[in-house]
């Protein structure tokens, strides 16, 4: 059997009206046979409710680009953020396996301290520093002790022209104030929803017929944009980019730098949370873009929208 979308494949995505989820619907629909779920028709923290979804539908494929994913609010909220990121996708694992679905689950960059100064590989050992981190890491551990067909897709710093991120925050900020301060000794790769959701797509159409059992494919796969940079570089180059577009409303805000010290925040952050890409380019043979040459598409596209928007 294909695992490929270009198919009649029956494929669930849940999440779809979030970052990631926006960008797998569009790049999906006529592709195959859809079924999307936005997180009110199919919230992730009843996860009774996904066992009759999974097993009305018995899809091919089920993407799981729903997450609790408030970094700062999930110390508050182990519990909520536990039953979203580690029990539910253990459900997901377990009726995948009952209908023969390959489930596709995305994981993060948190589940590692930053304490390692180069790029983090897939099988450097794990100290989650937040309950965020830690309970996404709870969720991998229990898809794969499930075992069966799975991806765990890890990824880092997402952003899109839609949703809450820190491309659209540091965008509304920049045009409310006349200097920025952000946090400049974290170290990661800015990714878009975009390359996200296009890499998945290429990594299932590459996939050969059949699945072994177990699938040799299966596994955790880092999946993140190219380079590295801090927040604060990241946060320049956003204001670079929307200066000559003129989505800074004729503002021209300067980001500062400051250390982390300087900016507590409820959950720890890692110093590096800079991912390898290796395995994933040895696998399938799929490397994301550089982090700057997606977010000048995201900008752009941003730009494209807000032109549209305005009579």
């Amino acid at each position: 059997m294909s695992v490929g979308l270009r198919s009649p494949d029956r494929v669930l995505l849940l999440g779809a009206n979030g970052q990631l989820g926006t960008e797998l619907h569009a790049m999906l629909e006529g592709q195959c046979e859809l079924h999307a779920f936005t997180r009110a028709e199919a919230d992730l923290s009843r996860p009774e409710d996904l066992r009759r979804i999974v097993a009305d539908l018995r899809p091919a494929i089920i993407l799981n680009a729903a997450a609790y994913t408030a970094v700062d609010k999930a110390e508050s909220e182990p519990e909520l953020a536990a039953l979203i990121n580690a029990r539910s996708p253990a459900v997901l694992a377990e009726e995948a396996a009952k209908c023969n679905a390959l489930l596709v689950h995305y994981s993060t960059d948190y589940v590692f301290d930053g304490s390692k100064p180069e790029p983090w590989v897939e099988d450097d050992p794990t100290a989650p520093l937040n309950v965020y981190g830690a309970t996404k890491l709870a969720g991998e551990k229990a898809i794969a002790s499930i075992g069966g067909s799975y991806l765990i897709f890890r990824t880092s710093w997402v952003f899109a022209p839609h949703g809450k991120n820190f491309l659209l925050t540091i965008l509304r900020l920049a045009r409310e104030r006349d200097g920025l301060t952000i946090v400049a000794d974290q170290h990661g790769a800015p990714t878009s929803a975009a390359e996200i959701a296009r890499g998945t797509i290429n990594v299932l159409e590459k996939m050969r017929e059949g699945r072994d059992d177990p699938p040799s494919w299966a596994g955790v796969y880092h999946m993140s944009c190219a380079g590295e940079t801090t927040w604060y570089g990241f946060a320049q180059a956003i204001i670079d980019e929307a200066i000559p577009l003129d989505l800074l409303e004729g503002k021209r805000a300067a980001a500062v730098p400051i250390p982390s010290a300087q900016y507590p925040t409820p959950a720890r952050r890692p110093a590096n949370s800079v991912l390898s890409n290796s395995k994933l380019l040895r696998r399938f043979g799929i490397a994301l873009p550089h982090w700057r040459d997606a977010l000048h598409r995201a900008i752009s596209e941003l730009s494209s929208s807000e032109r549209v928007a305005t009579p």
